[in-house]
Parts: structure tokens; C-alpha cells; sequence
């Protein structure tokens, strides 16, 4: 009977697929939900900024998959010619990190002296960053081509090792800096809950990235001493980085993508709240709103108030005050608060106006009716409708002790409340 060998942490995270290529795709989506926004408000630096970010996260994805380290390398016809670009790659998305965060937290209208100082420092110092990577490979003598490993097997080699740990420790600064200013940032108050959410996100996302380094600077510090700890840096930074990557693009599209999805969601509720009051409206002017097919949520809710207004403006010259008002006292008797109470008064003073103008289509009515309020609370009213019973036995004790209110009263709202 044979033994199975034991899995090491190598074989472990070997069994893992990592694609560079799915973060690349999610931070593309990312890009593109935001795309159109950053186009029609071009002239907002902070948007813009957001749309560098997500590019060069794409492409520190793109250029750092071993499939691309190759073609670059070839095309150049210099062997590992790969390394310096992608750590100014990712040098310059640490520093726009960096830049969005500063500039997002504190707001680019108020430009203070101290936010200026702050984005010159990580401007300078990100771009010297950059010339000092491309200086050591120049200096460096690194003619193996490694797609996977070159950090852990060029970890001894002269001016390799400094570039080696001048991109992690400059990623490491960033990072850091950035996960302290968004939780600072998380914890203020009156933010909106999806912004809220989104730099949890980020938060996390962006402190994952020190498990990147963490892995990464123990492997090149074991190279040093004479260990082999190779897999922290080929199996499990990649996977670090790639669920980093993932929590970073979430934090960037869930404010955006929340913040539509409920604006859409208080349309649709507002037009379904609205169908009661429709369908007595177009009871009385005898046709809807035609449909179209094309029309999205927003168009149609406007097209559903302005059919509203428009039938009830001439419904308030058949409206008596005084019944209105006897209807708001008894809401207020029958123990509705006060904003329910007038809801109801005005549903009442809508469906005596609506059949009142039925048996006396010509008459002129008295008109006594605020229009201009009623207006305004077209969706109380219209979710007023929607309890039959409730108005009902307003109208009953608004016509109380004499009777029970105007005869079918109960019939027509329930027929409206449908």
C-alpha cells in the first residue's frame, strides 16, 4: 500500500488556477461602468483620476501575466526587460492611489497649501521611484528570463535586489498610507451608505495588498539567508493580489452601481404607488398614458404625474372645502397622524370631485380646493386609495351623526383602490 506524500503549502496553492486575467477583466468592467460618467464630466479632475487608477490597475494586470512578461521580452529583445516595466507600473498605480485618495478625501475645490504639499510629495517621490528602477536594471546583470520567480531568483544579484526591494517597499508605503487615510475616511460621519460600503472595500482590499508584501519581502529575505520560501512569492502573492485587485474594483463600482440601482428602484416605486390615482384619473378622462416601448422608468413616471395634474387641476372646481376639512378632523378623531389624516381628507375631496363632476359635468362648483397643495401630494394621496376601508369610514364619520357618508362611497373606492 503506498502513502500518499504530504501537500505542501507550494503543491496547495499550486492547485489554484491564478488567471491574471480575471482581475484584468472585473477592473475593465469597473472602468466601463464608469466610463460614461467620466466622459460626460471630463472637466472633473477627481473623475478623471478614478479613470487612470482603474487603466493602470488594468494594465499592471495585463503586463504582470506571464504570457505577456514573454511577448514584451521578446519584442524587446531583452530578457526581463518585463521586470522594471511592470514595477513602474505598479509604482504608478500605488502613487495615483495615493493621489485619488488625498485629493477624494479632502475635495480638489478647497485646495489647501497642506493637500497641495501632500500630492507634490507623492508626485516627486513616485516618479523618482520610477527613474531609480529603470537606473538599477540598467546597472543590474540579469540575463536568465524568469516569467515567474525573477524576484526571489534575482534576490542576491547586484542592483536587481535594490530594485527588488525599492518597488516592495515603495508599494508597502503606499498601501499603507492609503488603507490609514480610507478607514480614517470610513469612520466620519454623513456618508451616504453606498460610499460607505464601497471604501469598506476598498479598505480591505487595499490592506490585503500588505499579505502581497508581507509574502513577497519574506521570500527575498529568505533568498538571503539561504532558505527557499520561493512559493510565498510565485503561488501566493499572485493570489493575494488578484483577490485585492477583486475588492479594489468592487469598491469602485458599488457606490456607483448602488446608488443607480436605488434611484432606479425609488422610480419604479413611485410609478407603482402612483397606479391608484392613475386609474381614477383616467376613469374621468376617459384614456391613460399611451405606451411606449422605448420610454424608460424615469420618462414614465413623469408622463404618469403629468397625466395626474392635468385631470385633477379641473376636478377642483367641483371640490367643497368644508367637506374636505370635516374629512381631516375625523381622520385626526379615528386616530391617523397628522400626514395620514390629510392624505385621506384629500383622497376624499378627489373622489367627491370625481363624482360630483360625474352627475354635474357642466356645473362650476365652488373651486374651494388648495390645488396647488393637492398637487404636491399626488403620491400620498394616491397611496391613500389604496385602503379602502380606512376611507371609508372617514367619509362615514365625516358625515356623521346624520348617515354614512355619500351613497357608494365605499364601492368607488374600493373599485379605484384595485
Amino acid at each position: 500500500m503506498t502513502t500518499r506524500p504530504a501537500l505542501t503549502p507550494s503543491a496547495l496553492l499550486g492547485e489554484f488556477s491564478i488567471s491574471f486575467w480575471v482581475p484584468a477583466a472585473v477592473l475593465t468592467v469597473a472602468l466601463l461602468i464608469k466610463l460614461p460618467t467620466i466622459v460626460r464630466l471630463w472637466r472633473d479632475p477627481l473623475l478623471r483620476a478614478v479613470g487612470g487608477l482603474l487603466l493602470l490597475a488594468c494594465l499592471v494586470f495585463v503586463f504582470c501575466a506571464p504570457s505577456t512578461i514573454a511577448r514584451v521580452n521578446r519584442l524587446a529583445g531583452v530578457p526581463n526587460i518585463s521586470a522594471p516595466w511592470c514595477y513602474s507600473l505598479l509604482t504608478a498605480f500605488c502613487g495615483s492611489c495615493l493621489l485619488l485618495i488625498i485629493a477624494w478625501r479632502n475635495g480638489l475645490s478647497e485646495r489647501s497649501a497642506a493637500t497641495r504639499r501632500a500630492m507634490r510629495w507623492v508626485v516627486c517621490g513616485y516618479s523618482g521611484v520610477i527613474v531609480a528602477l529603470w537606473v538599477l536594471f540598467l546597472l543590474a546583470d540579469a540575463p536568465v528570463e524568469r516569467l515567474r520567480d525573477l524576484d526571489t531568483y534575482y534576490a542576491t544579484t547586484p542592483f536587481m535586489r535594490e530594485e527588488i526591494l525599492l518597488y516592495l517597499t515603495a508599494h508597502t508605503v503606499a498601501v499603507l498610507i492609503t488603507s490609514r487615510l480610507i478607514w480614517n475616511w470610513v469612520r466620519t460621519d454623513g456618508l451616504d451608505a453606498w460610499l460607505r460600503w464601497g471604501l469598506k472595500s476598498l479598505g480591505v482590499g487595499y490592506a490585503i495588498n500588505l499579505v502581497f508584501d508581507a509574502a513577497k519581502l519574506t521570500a527575498v529575505a529568505a533568498r538571503w539567508t539561504g532558505h527557499d520560501l520561493d512559493w510565498l512569492s510565485t503561488d501566493l502573492a499572485p493570489l493575494v493580489a488578484c483577490l485585492s485587485a477583486l475588492l479594489i474594483a468592487v469598491g469602485f463600482i458599488l457606490p456607483h452601481a448602488g446608488q443607480y440601482l436605488s434611484e432606479r428602484r425609488r422610480i419604479r416605486l413611485a410609478h407603482r404607488e402612483l397606479r391608484p390615482l392613475y386609474l381614477l384619473m383616467q376613469s374621468v378622462n376617459g384614456s391613460g398614458v399611451p405606451f411606449v416601448l422605448r420610454a424608460g422608468p424615469e420618462l414614465r413616471l413623469i408622463r404618469r404625474e403629468t397625466f395626474i395634474r392635468d385631470v385633477l387641476l379641473p376636478l377642483a372646481r367641483h371640490v367643497d372645502d368644508d367637506t374636505r376639512r370635516r374629512a381631516h378632523a375625523a381622520a385626526l378623531e379615528l386616530g391617523h397622524e397628522p400626514g395620514r389624516a390629510k392624505a385621506l381628507a384629500d383622497a376624499v375631496a378627489v373622489l367627491d370631485a370625481v363624482e360630483a363632476g360625474r352627475r354635474t359635468p357642466d356645473a362650476d362648483g365652488d373651486g374651494g380646493l388648495d390645488t396647488a397643495d393637492l398637487l404636491q401630494e399626488i403620491g400620498a394621496v394616491s397611496r391613500a386609495l389604496r385602503r379602502p376601508d380606512e376611507i371609508a369610514a372617514v367619509r362615514a364619520r365625516a358625515a356623521a351623526p346624520g348617515g354614512e357618508g355619500p351613497p357608494g362611497a365605499r364601492r368607488a373606492v374600493e373599485e379605484q383602490s384595485r
